[in-house]
């Protein structure tokens, strides 16, 4: 039987838009209601971008590319690279917290 996460417990929130950030990508608060493109710590992922303003996922589950290391599942401490994709990072370093419920060769499925 196959699982799917899809949908559970979805928060979306609309912030301005610092830059250009494209739908799927996290991002990170970066002054008053207002996101960028994340560098290192993320905080959500834009689900869609219009008119200078982004929806942004801020709970709930998400997949999406990973480098690195292929995760494993549990709680790990994450963060994005350079092009946005995720990577695990050593406990008490800067990341967030979440966990990883599925991981395959490419995407990283997580709990925001």
């Amino acid at each position: 039987m196959e699982t799917a996460m899809n949908g559970y417990g979805e928060g979306v929130a609309t912030f301005a838009c610092s830059g250009e950030i494209v739908p799927g990508t996290p991002v990170m608060v970066t002054a008053d209601g207002t996101v960028a493109k994340a560098s290192g710590v993320f905080c959500g992922v834009a689900i869609s971008c219009r008119d200078g303003y982004a929806a942004v996922q801020l709970d709930g589950y998400v997949s999406l590319p990973y480098s690195g290391t292929k995760p494993t599942v549990g709680y790990q401490v994450l963060t994005t690279d350079a092009d946005g994709k995720i990577e695990t990072t050593a406990a008490g370093t800067a990341g967030v917290q979440r966990l990883v419920v599925n991981v395959d060769s490419t995407h990283i499925g997580f709990i925001l």
